[in-house]
């Protein structure tokens, strides 16, 4: 009798981030921390996504805020906190900071996401349907050229301030 292959889905632990105006779904090991809001220090001459940047574990961190990234208005409400992000693109930037709207939730994804067909803003690859929400992936990768450039010429016009 010939062998089949294992079927087996791959499963993901992921987390659910609340913005103003959308969730972000990406992989947990993304995140390094979830921390209180505070202001960031301002930025003579920053674009609107760049909120200043923030004190952690004894450096200093830009913080986004990627609705304005996108587009829409900067949000900050009173459920705002902050997501501490590794960084995967190298560079001189290890970690950054992201403006969240809540708690982030843990999530389950496996390898059999539902794709939605939904329009999609500047800095979101793709929209996934988990339960009853529908998720964008952002493009951490696009997110952190955009973050490295203003982060090592602060002040100047970034490509898409």
């Amino acid at each position: 009798m010939p062998e089949r292959p294992l079927e087996r889905r791959q499963t993901l632990t992921a987390l659910l981030l609340p913005l103003a105006d959308r969730q972000l779904v990406l992989p947990n090991v993304a995140v390094a921390e979830l921390i209180e809001y505070r202001s960031g220090t301002a930025v003579p001459g920053a674009p609107s996504w760049h909120l200043g940047n923030i004190a952690w574990r004894r450096r200093e961190l830009p913080l986004v805020c990627f609705e304005a990234a996108c587009g829409s208005a900067p949000a900050q409400g009173e459920r705002s906190h902050i997501i501490v992000l590794n960084a995967i693109g190298g560079g001189p930037l290890a970690f950054y900071a992201m403006l969240v709207q809540g708690i982030p939730r843990s999530v389950k994804v496996d390898s059999q996401l539902s794709y939605v067909d939904v329009p999609l803003a500047r800095f979101e690859l793709a929209a996934v349907q988990l339960a009853e929400v529908v998720a964008k992936v952002p493009d951490l990768d696009g997110l952190e050229r955009l973050l490295q450039q203003a982060w090592q010429h602060p002040g100047e016009p970034t490509s898409r301030s």
